[in-house]
């Protein structure tokens, strides 16, 4: 069974810029989420993974908080940054090559993914390198 268009639009504005679903859904009114979490993978994460699945550990890493409020564009199914955003830079031990970027609650450990897409092109990791997911990453809510 599929979902319309301007539904997936909602849960996704939902979710990620705290608009309530006019009779349906709100934001929490006690202690809503104000930042969700951009994490980087080594490989997808899968349906059944968290933040940690296949996350990178490269020397300099740690996942970036995106504002709720401000931080993601919502357009037709899609979701994406609302502006470039960057991770630390590698200082050692790269590892291997990010393909994929994650959404979810934690700023560290576990964390519930919500979200993940792919990272086109591939981002060769090696030090000195800064990760950066473009206004272009997305990911669709289907």
């Amino acid at each position: 069974m599929g979902k319309t268009t301007a539904f997936s639009n909602d849960i996704l504005e939902l979710f990620f810029k705290a608009v309530a679903i006019a009779d349906l859904a709100q934001d929490d009114t006690s202690t809503p989420a104000t930042d969700l979490y951009l994490s980087l993978h080594t490989a997808d994460p899968g349906i059944t993974g968290n933040q940690t699945t296949n996350e990178t550990a490269y020397t300099g890493y740690a996942r970036v908080a995106v504002a709720r409020s401000t931080g993601f564009t919502v357009t037709d199914n899609v979701v994406s940054p609302a502006a470039n955003v960057d991770f630390g830079e590698c200082s050692a031990s790269p590892g291997s090559a990010i393909s994929h970027f994650g959404i979810g609650t934690g700023s560290s450990g576990t964390g519930y993914l919500m979200y993940s897409g792919t990272v086109t092109p591939n981002i060769t990791m090696a030090v000195g390198v800064i990760p950066r997911l473009k206004t272009t990453s997305t990911v669709t809510e289907t």
